[in-house]
């Protein structure tokens, strides 16, 4: 069983609060690192069964006196009517880390908690599998920030990355089930996922009647992984209306499929484009619905450097969220077609980060960080991400960084 990073965020969080929530998509692993930190003391009982979710519908008093804390309740967004009961058991018992809640419906589940459960509740986000926990360095990877000191850290740890092995691992994904089962159940595990998980969650949430349609909108989503935002496009190419497209896809945010990344701006720059970039949470996922068949034919086609571009914004994301950190991560982009893509605000500081599928960046890799000095913030060491097979600086402020540090 594989270390994951979060579980340090999870002991730390659990010894000041009465209330842990841990959001993620489904098959990520929540359940099974909450067993890892558990140590044995608690019960646990999960609302997928039926009869554990109509009792605590039904009667939530009845329901923490079946199930005493400490206790882990797997998906909890079945029954929000629990909130109000676990805010008066804290109140009356303040202890920390009494009760461990999980689910995979992030905004069902955070108007009840803000609503219910302020300042009682820490809330920590888990995905798949990062590239650091299939490494074995979980308990050594920090949130990236291209600063000498990450650099150095990341050098002396991370393992060589090659462009076949790097699109191995971005076409199979990072749910952790197919770790063990290797490529030869990948198709049978996103299949059954894309039917069990997403399309029942969407019919529970939004009553989508046209199951095909839905899954045609996945693929089409999915074919869109870091590209802008244009809910008409999306609208138009299924024959839907928009606010169908803005439906189903908040459906996909609220469950933790896809990231929508937003634009940097300012109250006084006005020449920002507000629509956010969109990113598939999951490669393997989106390498499946959109048809890859081998990780050969993924990096030679059409999606190559978008699918890369996802795994790199995805891989940082999760060194932040499993860090138990907000990650503070944007984009720039202006009408000039002024791009970067990605900017990290951190301490009023802004780091500009590209990603390349070169081996061999140049100078002219990180030409458009320029742009990030008008911003009206210190701007601090940019990163070029690549294929280069050691960090090599290319100017005194950037640094070509290994996609294997990440």
């Amino acid at each position: 069983m594989l270390d994951r990073t979060l579980a340090q965020a999870i002991r730390h969080v659990s010894q000041n609060f009465p209330v842990l929530m841990v959001t993620g998509p489904r098959q990520v692993g929540k359940t099974t690192l909450l067993e890892m930190c558990s140590e044995g003391n608690r019960s646990y009982v999960t609302l997928d069964d039926m009869d554990m979710r109509r009792l605590a519908q039904q009667d939530p008093a009845l329901f923490l006196q079946t199930w005493p804390a400490p206790v882990t309740i797997d998906e909890v967004q079945y029954a929000p009517q629990l909130f109000s009961a676990i805010k008066m058991a804290v109140d009356k018992d303040p202890r920390n880390g009494q009760f461990w809640l999980t689910g995979s419906q992030k905004f069902q589940l955070m108007q009840g908690l803000t609503e219910s459960l302020a300042g009682r509740v820490a809330i920590v986000d888990l995905l798949g599998l990062s590239q650091a926990e299939q490494q074995g360095r979980a308990k050594q990877s920090q949130a990236f920030i291209p600063t000498p000191e990450w650099i150095a850290q990341a050098r002396a740890l991370a393992k060589p990355m090659t462009l076949k092995a790097l699109y191995a691992q971005i076409w199979m994904g990072s749910y952790p089930r197919l770790q063990t089962q290797g490529e030869q159940s990948r198709d049978v595990f996103y299949r059954s996922y894309v039917q069990t998980y997403v399309q029942r969650d969407v019919r529970e949430l939004l009553k989508v009647s046209d199951p095909l349609s839905f899954h045609r909108f996945l693929g089409v989503v999915a074919a869109r992984t870091g590209q802008l935002l244009n809910y008409a496009n999306l609208a138009n190419e299924l024959d839907i209306d928009t606010k169908t497209a803005k439906a189903w896809l908040s459906v996909l945010e609220a469950s933790g499929l896809v990231y929508l990344l937003q634009p940097y701006h300012r109250n006084l720059t006005k020449r920002m484009l507000k629509s956010p970039k969109l990113y598939f949470l999951d490669t393997g996922l989106a390498a499946y619905l959109t048809k890859w068949s081998t990780p050969e034919a993924l990096e030679a086609g059409s999606m190559s450097g978008a699918i890369l571009e996802t795994w790199a914004v995805a891989e940082i994301l999760k060194s932040y969220w499993h860090n138990g950190k907000e990650a503070p991560l944007y984009f720039y982009r202006d009408t000039d077609q002024k791009e970067i893509d990605l900017l990290i605000e951190s301490d009023d500081v802004i780091y500009p980060i590209e990603i390349k599928k070169t081996g061999t960046p140049s100078t002219q890799a990180s030409k458009a960080f320029a742009a990030a000095a008008h911003l009206g913030k210190t701007v601090g060491p940019g990163a070029v991400l690549c294929l280069t097979p050691r960090d090599v600086p290319l100017s005194d402020s950037v640094t070509a960084i290994p996609m294997g540090y990440l």
